[in-house]
């Protein structure tokens, strides 16, 4: 599975899951409206000019505090939702098949690798991004490339992916940068999605 199908896929789950709170804040806020309609029918009875007036004043502070705390619970599932999702993702990524992980490695390095000659950095635990590895990416590179890439014996905690190093200039192509970039992206779609329309 490709980095673009994993985080289109972490996008379409976050949208289905973001509509369905949609719908269920939108049905609490009807619900609370309703409530608010009946309490100002119980005002208009007592007296129509100060009931009238008191409960529009009434009306629109309650209908502000009802919404601002439908958004903290519609923002704070969405959040929730998030975490569930990017968890999982992070967990599927570390545990894709050997030959699945490899040719993602290999992708995200040959579309990363600017000169050809950088060190690669693994994760600690790394077993599956080796010197033949390495050796076999250096052949992909082709012509305009040296070709030159080599494994580091520095290890560092990445928790999957690597990060190409030359001389102080490095290119972190770690999972959890790649999948903290897919959630900002994600997470002003949502701050757009939820504030942009009031």
């Amino acid at each position: 599975m490709e980095a673009q199908q994993v985080v289109e896929k972490i996008l379409a789950d976050a949208g289905a899951e973001a509509e369905k709170i949609s719908k269920q804040a939108q049905e609490h806020e009807a619900a609370e409206q309703a409530k608010l309609d009946e309490q100002l029918g119980r005002y208009g009875e007592e007296t129509q000019a100060i009931a009238k007036k008191a409960g529009a004043d009434e009306k629109s502070h309650i209908v502000a505090a009802a919404r601002m705390d439908i958004a903290k619970e519609y923002l704070a599932e969405k959040r929730k939702i998030l975490d569930e999702v990017f968890e999982k993702a992070r967990g599927q990524l570390k545990n894709l098949p050997d030959n699945e992980y490899r040719a993602l490695c290999s992708k995200l390095m040959r579309g990363a690798v600017e000169s050809g000659d950088e060190e690669v950095l693994v994760d600690k635990k790394e077993k599956r991004i080796d010197h033949h590895f390495i050796k076999q990416v250096n052949r992909e590179l082709g012509p305009g490339y040296r070709g030159n890439l080599r494994l580091s014996e520095e290890r560092l905690d990445l928790g999957g992916g690597f990060i190409l190093r030359r001389g102080k200039i490095k290119t972190n192509i770690s999972f959890k940068v790649l999948l903290d970039q897919a959630r900002k992206e994600l997470e002003i779609e949502l701050a757009n999605d939820l504030f942009g329309s009031q």
